[in-house]
């Protein structure tokens, strides 16, 4: 019968280790085997079948006993033993998959006896020497690699054995990691990840799903924990990239050429398979990168001087420029808020971003992202703290928007290297608020410079001698003066502030401007008919002045809606010198119709201003009353706030009674407390509220500054 005499040949193979003879004969009894299938019942059939299985588990056991000789020299020693091993290969892959699998599982395990013994004992068993383990494997892949090439291709033995490799070694290293008994440091820590992570990507490059990108960039930033670390981390890394690039640029033919793209078990990521286990205890270099944030943070604010260079209208401050060059203080000091330095702290963030992706994108660098949260909230601070008490003059630097756009920037990147687990907890709209109220209280320092000098001029209004005047001229000297102001310091606002500030910055100038111009006349003593016309002259005059602003600034996009605003707030006062002009029969008509929104003790008022004795004002009072005024106002005084700008005090508490116009300070105030918190979206919906209130006689806008 030929299967009979088909087993009996394969017994005689097998008894001679004739395995590549084996081979063959064993691929045609299973196809007997398989023939016969139907007749299994049968007595000499099932004893035939028995018999073929008995002698596949003697070839099973002559084979593993060959190959355990493998590797411990005989190989060297008897020729032959090779090319046995090779046929043996074939007789493997004739048998069932999981033959192939023991016999690879076992050959792994064997050749990793030594490498476990070695890497338990005291001397190695250390974290300063993780690099020696990946020299061991890669020696051993080496030096054995034409030994190997017993192994078909098929079975990937190499690769196998680097994954039991990592997940040995991985196991050592938490037994390592967990046993310390202190914080690691830092340097040793750093350098032993690095070198695990170059590993990974060598095991990756080798047998495919290659090069992520982990290394980044050669900007290592500096480490301040000794120069050793800081040096060692960079040379790692430079060292690495010169590597990777030879690497890649050696050509993709030859590059495809040794790698294995039909690996079993596809999508094996040898990224993070030993690296991971540093995860719990990197804490000690997020510490250590936060450390070196706050230290440069110090030496940046430390250093400088917040002064701007001779002639210059940028927004970068002598720290930044060449030495040497004689500073000036031709615009005053009362806020800088210095672009450049917000790069350079940008800048710092970003070499410490790389530095952290680098080495991992999980837990560690999103504590890490917490910690730029931290620093940024104490840069913000730092500049607020920067901030003037009050307007001591006009104000150059930009109160730019790059604390907010590269916050959103950094948490954008941050979002897109991060872990997927992690996206939704990116978020920097804290920050974004710390850097909104600094920007909000910055303006308001702005408009307080401003209003500093235009205070002066007021002062100088009030000496006028309005009830002397013989004639009427052209505008007054104090009007040249505010003139004086704008044409100066406009132009430089202008050129540092973006189009969304310098709008805000506007239309808190002439929300503020525009009462205080309108309560300085109460301030006057009497008016003559000449000096209310002159005193027309000059309002006229100051409106035409606020009005060229935005063209000053070169900036017109918002110049519609301030115009309007303006021309709103500057015509109350010109309505109340219409009043003064009016003749006294018919002052109070006058002023009913001119100021509908007028108070009692404000007309009283403007009668004191007409030059009339108190006894005289009765009847006008009386017949005013008589027309429907609001008697129920608070008293003049009431009205007539002090018009500072030392300070910026909170009133968001305490409203306003209705029809109350404010004073600067209150007026500013509102708006600080306003934009405390606000986000950048937050602020431009409010400049959108303005603008849409400008034109509502008793809109929103006007609710919000009136309480």
């Amino acid at each position: 019968m030929l299967a009979v005499s088909a087993v009996e040949q394969l017994q005689v193979m097998a008894s001679k280790r004739q395995y590549k003879e084996a081979a063959a004969q064993l691929e045609a009894v299973n196809q007997l085997c398989s023939h016969f299938e139907a007749y299994r019942d049968i007595p000499k059939i099932t004893e035939l079948r028995e018999k073929f299985k008995s002698i596949k588990q003697i070839l099973k056991s002559h084979v593993f006993s060959d190959f355990s000789s493998l590797g411990s020299g005989k190989e060297m020693e008897e020729n032959n033993l090779l090319q046995q091993l090779s046929d043996a290969c074939l007789v493997v892959d004739a048998l069932e998959p999981s033959v192939r699998e023991d016999l690879v599982k076992n050959f792994c395990s064997r050749e990793l006896t030594s490498y476990q013994q070695i890497f338990e004992g005291a001397e190695l068993a250390k974290l300063d020497k993780t690099e020696r383990r990946y020299a061991w494997i890669k020696r051993r892949l080496r030096t054995n690699e034409e030994i190997w090439k017993i192994f078909p291709p098929s079975w990937h033995v190499p690769y196998l054995l680097c994954i039991q490799f990592c997940k040995l070694t991985r196991t050592q290293l938490v037994e390592i990691l967990n046993d310390l008994k202190e914080k690691p440091d830092v340097g040793t820590l750093l350098m032993a990840l690095q070198r695990t992570l170059e590993f990974e990507e060598e095991l990756a490059e080798k047998f495919g799903g290659g090069s992520q990108n982990r290394l980044t960039g050669n900007d290592s930033g500096e480490l301040h924990e000794g120069e050793s670390t800081s040096h060692a981390i960079s040379d790692i890394r430079k060292k690495y990239e010169k590597k990777l690039a030879a690497h890649h640029g050696s050509g993709n033919e030859e590059h495809d050429q040794h790698r294995d793209l039909t690996l079993p078990g596809a999508g094996f990521n040898f990224h993070g398979i030993i690296s991971s286990c540093f995860e719990p205890h990197l804490t000690v270099y997020v510490e250590l990168e936060e450390k070196t944030l706050m230290d440069n943070l110090e030496k940046l604010v430390q250093e400088e001087t917040w002064e701007t260079e001779e002639g210059s209208q940028t927004n970068i401050l002598s720290s930044s420029a060449q030495a040497g060059r004689r500073k000036t203080s031709h615009i005053d000091k009362a806020l800088q808020i210095p672009l450049l330095q917000r790069s350079q702290v940008f800048s710092i963030i970003r070499r410490s971003l790389k530095r952290c992706s680098a080495l991992t994108k999980n837990q560690t660098l999103f504590n890490l992202f917490k910690v730029f949260q931290r620093f940024l909230k104490a840069y913000a601070t730092k500049l607020f703290m920067r901030l003037p008490k009050g307007g001591a003059g006009i104000v150059a630097a930009a109160t730019g928007m790059d604390g907010q756009i590269k916050s959103g920037e950094l948490a954008e990147n941050v979002s897109k290297i991060i872990e997927p687990q992690f996206v939704d907890m990116i978020d920097m709209s804290e920050v974004q608020d710390e850097f909104s109220a600094v920007i909000t209280k910055a303006l308001i320092t702005l408009v307080n410079g401003i209003e500093t000098k235009f205070d002066a001029e007021m002062a100088a209004m009030t000496r006028v001698p309005w009830g002397t005047l013989e004639s009427v001229g052209d505008q007054s000297e104090y009007v040249n003066s505010i003139n004086m102001i704008f044409t100066t310091s406009i132009p430089v606002l202008g050129s540092l502030l973006s189009p969304i500030y310098f709008q805000f910055f506007l239309d808190k100038l002439a929300s503020s401007l525009g009462p205080r111009f309108y309560l300085n006349i109460f301030k006057c003593k009497q008016i003559s008919e000449t000096g209310a016309q002159q005193m027309l002259l000059d309002t006229q005059a100051v409106k035409t002045i606020l009005l060229d602003i935005p063209s000053l600034g070169k900036q017109t996009s918002g110049a519609s809606s301030y115009s309007k605003f303006v021309n709103r707030e500057m015509s109350k006062a010109e309505a109340l010198l219409k009043v003064i002009l009016s003749p006294v029969d018919s002052v109070a008509d006058t002023y009913c119709a001119l100021l509908p929104e007028g108070t009692a003790a404000e007309f009283q008022r403007i009668l004191d201003l007409k030059g009339l004795k108190r006894t005289d004002q009765q009847s006008i009072l009386d017949d005013y009353n008589k027309r429907g005024a609001r008697t129920t106002q608070p008293s003049f005084n009431s009205v007539m706030p002090a018009v500072s700008s030392t300070s910026i005090a909170p009133v968001l508490s305490s409203p306003a009674a209705p029809g109350i116009i404010l004073s600067g300070e209150e007026v500013l105030a509102r708006a600080a407390a306003f934009g405390r918190g606000f986000s950048a979206t937050g602020f431009k919906k409010f400049l959108a509220l303005t603008e849409a209130a400008k034109d509502q006689k008793d809109g929103t806008l006007r609710k919000f500054f009136v309480g």
